[in-house]
């Protein structure tokens, strides 16, 4: 095998409003919860649904830039890599988290209707928890005019 590729792209709808916070080094990441739904008839005919829950962090500028804009029910297609954290809880159990660690968001309107406008954000994000590294002046966390959601 040549190697391997961590890519994700999900479309669906927000399940609650972005959260936007700050690392102690200041550092924002927004995050979310993104609902996809999969759709199919049984073999007696019967219409069956299932929905999975993905947990979706974006870094970065990019996280500031789109987070007011991640609002419950929008239609967004996510981009990015999947990454499980671990820790310990506070009785000193192992836990982990898969989430999407994403770097491009494209809000594509509202379940319940929407405006119909596409609004498109590329996110250099590099920036990992816990790294306290400055902006590397090599276009960590940068976002051009052409980016911008607005």
């Amino acid at each position: 095998m040549a190697g391997s590729y961590n890519r994700v792209i999900l479309i669906g709808n927000l399940g609650r409003d972005a959260e936007l916070r700050y690392t102690p080094s200041g550092a924002p990441a927004a995050t979310f919860s993104m609902a996809t739904t999969e759709t199919w008839k049984d073999k007696a005919g019967a219409k069956q649904e299932r929905t999975e829950w993905t947990r979706i962090v974006l870094w970065g500028t990019a996280a500031e830039a789109v987070s007011k804009y991640l609002t419950k029910g929008k239609s967004v297609a996510v981009e990015g890599k999947l990454q499980t954290r671990q820790w310990d809880d506070k009785n000193g159990v192992k836990r982990y988290s898969t989430e999407v660690k994403a770097d491009r968001v494209v809000l594509l309107g509202s379940k319940e209707g929407g405006d119909g406008q596409q609004k498109r954000h590329d996110a250099e994000s590099d920036h990992e928890p816990g790294d306290d590294a400055p902006d590397d002046g090599m276009g960590r966390g940068h976002v051009d005019d052409d980016s911008i959601p607005f």
